[in-house]
């Protein structure tokens, strides 16, 4: 019977995104992490807007955007401003919002 060689899942992120601390490594690892960011914001999104049993096209009614930039923002697969995080957050009623400095203090979103 053959010997199988397995290359190591380090080796093979390091092939495709090149190894740690270089540009390239360092913009893919951003990205990813700019990606599930979106998610999460995405996913917040959704259940609210489930939890009041509204439609992404009646959320975007209340905020004066189409049902599809709705789903986009729900899935991630958009960045999202501020500004529009607070449209859509205060459209679900959700009237305060405060982002965590560590350190720095908190700061209030809307």
């Amino acid at each position: 019977m053959a010997k199988m060689k397995f290359t190591p899942a380090d080796n093979l992120v390091d092939e495709v995104w090149g190894k740690v601390g270089t540009p390239e490594r360092d913009a893919m690892e951003a990205q990813l992490k700019d990606e599930v960011e979106a998610y999460f914001v995405g996913e917040a999104i959704k259940n609210a807007r489930l939890r009041q049993n509204l439609t992404q096209e009646e959320l975007g009614e209340r905020i004066g955007v189409k049902r599809s930039q709705i789903s986009k923002l729900e899935s991630g697969k958009c960045s999202i401003t501020l500004s529009t995080m607070g449209k859509v957050f205060r459209a679900l009623g959700i009237d305060t919002a405060t982002l965590d400095l560590g350190i720095e203090g908190k700061v209030a979103l809307w």
